[in-house]
């Protein structure tokens, strides 16, 4: 017999209670995790800003929304003047949801200071380069739009070839993320304003023609589309938009920008148009022509457009990486997502506001985009692949190639050829591939200066200008055929790598033809600050002395070369310029290289999955003794996304030990302060397929966590584990110790499972009706809904299929329509912890409720019966007469206030709302009647209890639902209680309500997005909302009664176990559930209005019976008393 009462001394079920202390402990831990602001170490970014309205054209109706052009300078400016000078590039600025124009000042005015400024600096790094999936579209291969160092580079390095003019469309600060309409109006604006854009630089380009007769200039022929947030979707929107011109965009930059799916996946309007717009997309790539296609989507090839995607990574809360990715949606060739971490120059993750004014990002993005114009035209490359070429080299780090991190097809092929020395022999000028310049001359050296190095390792701490040897043959035997080299010093201008395949006979790198330079093959690191020293619990930094060296520098550099590099080679050369200033630029305060031939096998360090959840009931650690490999891998088996897990890096020793400089006691602060004079900071590259690599420099402590989403069943292949690598120095023993961060894990689970949770709160409250519906008909008294839910814990059955059937056939039909990327383990056990999760959120929302409700109900009670007393005493005071005439009112007041508002009008009131005003509406009013009922059979319940409710005689009658569900059926009671009756309206109420308020409340956003546009906005809501709306306001009031059930599915045994409305939820849960897994929550909505237009068939059939005298569909007959 399962007891709950509604409030009272009987509690939860053990297996309920434990879902709910589980589901409360994590919601609170991971709510309280989103509050906590992380240093981001961005710089801020400075302005003048200035912003010139653009006049609408004549023929056009004034709209609420505006155009403005940016201009950087704290100087007065005629705007008129302005607009006529129109001769850049222009770049249109989108914000998002509830951004303003403004925010375009960051972008703007670097922008301005990088035309003014000139060029970066120029990099000897090596720079990013297309892939052999990205360069597939080129007919002569990709190494031609790969190497772009050579005129063009030169000439850019002096001066940008034009300069960019800013627009930025005003959209009125709207919430572009709750509603789909505003969002599809943003995306008509936004095509009117590209439009006027291309048009005024034709007009100010006749205005200027008048006054000068030999001005000639190449008007632009397109846009480029920056769009923040929501503004990257309605850029790409705009791109599928019918009535845009042709090639008007070719080029979109996204930043923080949801393209898979929405942010806030609950209105079926807003699900249905990114469905939509990214159909089209992927229409768009795919073939030329769609017969299909409907007209309101383009028909236009996108083969013209380059799409980048530049997003966040793991702190920003509100577009994870997975949304923001454009996988799927823009093939390789044409896209690029790239998380903030792994940019260049920049290495940072950031939060979704921040992006917009991150100095690192900014300058950056600013100089992309500039170095993408034409010398010739004076606008954007017109080949696509040049123009990715340009974003891949500028923000994309190699690193993950040159680790072997990414696949084959991955790897660049000038990557591949590099690896055979027959291919990269030097070149006509003398130079291969990673050579540097013929510009920088080095001081000739002797060879009587050179050193030859004896160990494995080799460490350089002074630019004294000498060469050291390495023999690859020697050096490299007992498998240690990598190399690896980390540096502070600037290749080409501090250090030179050189592969001999014999030690030359003359002195002089030009005269050997056979060696190959290599310097250019290092790769940038970002150069953390200098490591300070924490004294109890104050930071004190390093004094230096004269003729004292500081602490190690930490690395800028790493060089990695492998076996196949090796190959053909006898000697390695590492050359260190001479102190005096090399170029202009002035030597490192402290100087560092540390090399090493090292055996791969060696550092890898595989943490299986058990090992790392049990940290989390006490840290475990990895060791490193001396000598050991400067690359250190470490494969967490269990993905940093769905555990993080708390790093700290400490220095055992640093082989000072038996040194005259060690202490007596080694563990004493000098001997950590020697230590780090010796060993240089470490460096973490932390790498997962779906955000890419990020760095951390000055690697102590840490916790590593990845945006990633590796119990989705779409997730990315190898995203079910992390890879850290980590640069450490292999003179120097550490102690690396590691705990799981539950704060962390229980906050990721929120941010990447809550729109699974969502669907799964309405699938188990569908569960939950469906016991209450076959309950009714197999004539039993209506469960409660937290009894219903506790039974569906139960296990084996029914939890087991309640909880594994929709995963299994969901995956079915995953494998069926795409290739399966995702762990069906760790799917399972994940998307279970959902189910709970949301099981146990439900039971507190209905455990609430219940309080709530009961407690009105019963002070209602007190106070009806305390005003009964003082009317008895007050009539007796007044005449009879005046005692009547009140009477009558009052029974005329309370026959008016119930007749007045029947039940069909308060239905039409909330279709009217749902129809002309908004859906959200509509579904409150039936909360409200839901909420209604159950306080009415509330307060009637307890008038039959002297307002004292008795689980034993109320929720205790109910039988157990085991022999509900098994079909044990003992003697029918056709005829009950009215106090029963009530209090089985209460329980199937009280699950309508809650169903239906989790679908209310689905529509709120929308609701307050069209709070802020109210008398703005005449335009109906979307049919779709209506409609789906509408079939929910069915189920709400037609529905509202079991007894409007019809048997549709007949079973074995009696003919009163056939399954009528209880197959019905059944199947719409299961909808339900899927649309969860799906991350489409708002889905549910088509599963809530089919059982609203079958309970109203239903109706209608029991109405027909009942008029032809046919009783036999009503199984159950009230007694009243």
């Amino acid at each position: 017999m399962m007891k709950m009462m509604i409030f009272g001394r009987s509690s939860f079920k053990p297996r309920l209670l434990l879902v709910v202390a589980a589901a409360l402990v994590a919601g609170i831990v991971g709510l309280l995790g989103l509050q906590n602001s992380f240093p981001t170490g961005c710089i801020m970014t400075y302005m003048y800003p200035t912003y010139v309205p653009l006049p609408a054209p004549a023929n056009t109706s004034v709209s609420k929304y505006g155009l403005f052009l940016y201009h950087e300078g704290w100087k007065k400016i005629d705007y008129e003047l302005k607009l006529v000078q129109l001769s850049g590039v222009p770049v249109l600025f989108i914000p998002g949801n509830g951004g303003s124009y403004k925010q375009v000042r960051s972008l703007a005015a670097e922008s301005d200071r990088a035309f003014n400024g000139g060029p970066l600096e120029e990099s000897f790094y090596q720079s990013g380069v297309l892939t052999n999936e990205e360069g597939s579209f080129e007919e002569n291969g990709i190494k031609r739009v790969n190497d772009i160092d050579g005129k063009d580079m030169n000439a850019l390095r002096k001066q940008y070839y034009n300069h960019l003019d800013w627009f930025a469309v005003d959209l009125d600060g709207e919430h572009s993320a709750m509603d789909g309409r505003i969002l599809e109006e943003h995306t008509e604006y936004v095509v009117q304003a590209i439009h006027r854009i291309l048009d005024r630089y034709k007009e100010s380009l006749e205005a200027r023609s008048k006054n000068m007769a030999n001005f000639a200039t190449l008007l632009p022929k397109s846009v480029i589309l920056v769009g923040h947030s929501m503004g990257g979707f309605v850029a790409r929107a705009a791109v599928v938009h019918p009535g845009l011109r042709r090639h008007a965009v070719q080029t979109v930059v996204t930043l923080s920008s949801p393209h898979l799916s929405p942010p806030v996946a609950t209105q079926p309007s807003l699900g249905y148009y990114f469905s939509r717009i990214n159909w089209a997309w992927r229409k768009g790539y795919s073939s030329r022509k769609h017969p299909g296609l409907r007209s309101s989507l383009s028909t236009l090839s996108l083969s013209h457009v380059v799409v980048v995607s530049i997003f966040g990574g793991a702190r920003d809360y509100q577009v994870r990486s997975k949304m923001a990715s454009l996988d799927g949606l823009v093939p390789s060739t044409h896209g690029l997502s790239i998380a903030a971490p792994g940019m260049l120059n920049v290495w940072l993750g950031m939060e979704h506001q921040s992006i917009l004014w991150c100095n690192q990002l900014v300058v950056q993005v600013s100089h992309t985009l500039l170095q993408m114009i034409d010398q010739k035209t004076g606008q954007p490359f017109s080949s696509p692949s040049r123009r990715l070429a340009t974003f891949v080299r500028s923000l994309r780090s190699p690193l993950p190639q040159m680790l072997g991190w990414m696949s084959r097809s991955q790897i660049p092929e000038i990557s591949q050829l590099a690896r055979k020395p027959a291919v990269v022999s030097p070149n006509e000028d003398g130079y291969s591939t990673y050579s540097c310049s013929n510009s920088i001359k080095w001081p000739d050296e002797s060879h009587e200066k050179d050193l030859f190095i004896e160990t494995y390792a080799v460490t350089i701490l002074a630019m004294d200008g000498r060469r050291r040897w390495l023999d690859i043959q020697k050096l490299g035997s007992d498998g240690r055929d990598h190399f690896v080299l980390v540096t502070n010093l600037v290749p080409c201008l501090g250090i030179r790598v050189h592969l001999w395949p014999e030690r030359g006979s003359k002195e002089g790198f030009s005269v050997n033809q056979r060696v190959l330079e290599v310097t250019k093959k290092m790769v940038q690191l970002p150069a953390g600050p200098a490591p300070r020293q924490v004294l109890n619990g104050f930071i004190k930094s390093y004094m230096i002395e004269p003729g004292r060296q500081t602490e190690q520098a930490p690395p800028s550099g790493v060089l990695f070369l492998s076996s196949e590099d090796l190959q053909g080679f006898r000697f390695i050369t590492l050359m260190v310029a001479p102190r005096p200033i090399l170029s202009g630029r002035p030597p490192p305060a402290a100087s560092m290289a540390v090399g090493q031939f090292y055996k791969p096998s060696e550092g890898r360090h595989t943490l299986p999955p058990f090992w790392i959840a049990s940290t989390i009931l006490g840290h475990k650690d990895v060791q490193l003794v001396e000598n050991h490999p400067l690359l250190v891998n470490l494969t967490l088996s269990l993905s940093t996304g769905v555990l993080p897990v708390k790093m700290e890096m400490k220095t055992a020793s640093c082989g000072i030990r038996n040194s005259v400089f060690a202490n007596e006691d080694p563990g004493d602060l000098e001997h950590t302060s020697l230590c780090k004079l010796r060993c240089f900071p470490p460096v973490a590259l932390v790498w997962d397929p779906l955000t890419g690599i990020a760095v951390i420099p000055n690697f102590f402590s840490e916790t590593i966590v990845v945006d990633s989403s590796p119990a989705l069943w779409s997730a990315r292949r190898g995203s079910r584990e992390t890879t850290v690598a980590i640069l450490v120095d292999p003179l120097c023993a550490y102690n690396i110790r590691m705990s799981a961060s539950l704060p962390s894990a229980a906050t990721r689970f929120l941010l990447v499972h809550g729109l699974e949770i969502a669907g799964f709160a309405v699938a188990i409250l569908l569960f939950t009706l469906m016991q209450q519906a076959r309950a009714w008909e197999l004539d039993y008294p209506v469960p409660s809904v937290l009894a219903s839910m506790e039974y569906n814990l139960r296990l084996p059955f029914p939890f087991i299929y309640l909880s594994m059937i929709p995963l299994i056939i969901y995956t079915t039909l995953e494998i069926a329509n795409s290739e399966s990327t995702s762990s069906f383990a760790s799917f399972v056990l994940v998307s279970i912890a959902c189910y709970g999760f949301a099981t146990g959120a439900v039971a507190i929302l209905a455990t609430l409720s219940q309080i709530i409700l009961y407690i009105a109900a019963s002070v209602h009670f007190f106070v009806k019966r305390r005003c009964m007393g003082w009317i008895q005493r007050v009539n007796a005071q007044i005449p009879s007469r005046v005692s009547n005439q009140l009477n009558v009112c009052s029974s005329l007041w309370v026959l008016g206030s119930i007749r007045s508002r029947p039940l069909f009008a308060v239905m039409v009131l909330s279709i009217l709302l749902v129809f002309f005003v908004h859906p959200a509406l509509g579904l409150i009013v039936v909360v409200l009647v839901h909420t209604c009922n159950c306080y009415l059979a509330l307060y009637s319940h307890q008038q039959q209890n002297n307002f004292m409710l008795s689980s034993d005689e109320a929720l205790d009658k109910q039988v157990p639902l085991e022999k509900v569900d098994n079909g044990q059926i003992a003697s029918p009671k056709p005829i009950i209680s009215f106090k029963d009756a009530q209090l089985e309206i209460f329980n199937y109420s009280h699950g309508l309500l809650l169903v239906h308020l989790i679908a209310a409340a689905m529509l709120i956003p929308s609701l307050v997005a069209w709070g802020q546009r109210l008398g703005m906005d005449r335009s109906l809501p979307w049919f779709l909302d209506a409609s789906l709306s509408f079939g929910i306001i069915l189920h709400g009031f037609v529905g509202s009664k079991l007894d409007v059930n019809t048997p549709l599915v007949p079973f074995p045994g009696s003919p009163n176990n056939d399954a009528g409305l209880s197959f019905v939820y059944a199947l719409a849960a299961l909808y339900s559930y899927l649309a969860g897994l799906a991350l489409a929550p708002y889905r549910v909505f088509h599963a809530l209005a089919i059982i609203g237009a079958l309970t109203t068939v239903f109706r209608i059939l029991d109405r027909r019976g009942r008029m032809k005298g046919d009783y036999s569909l009503r199984r159950r007959h009230f007694h009243r008393h």
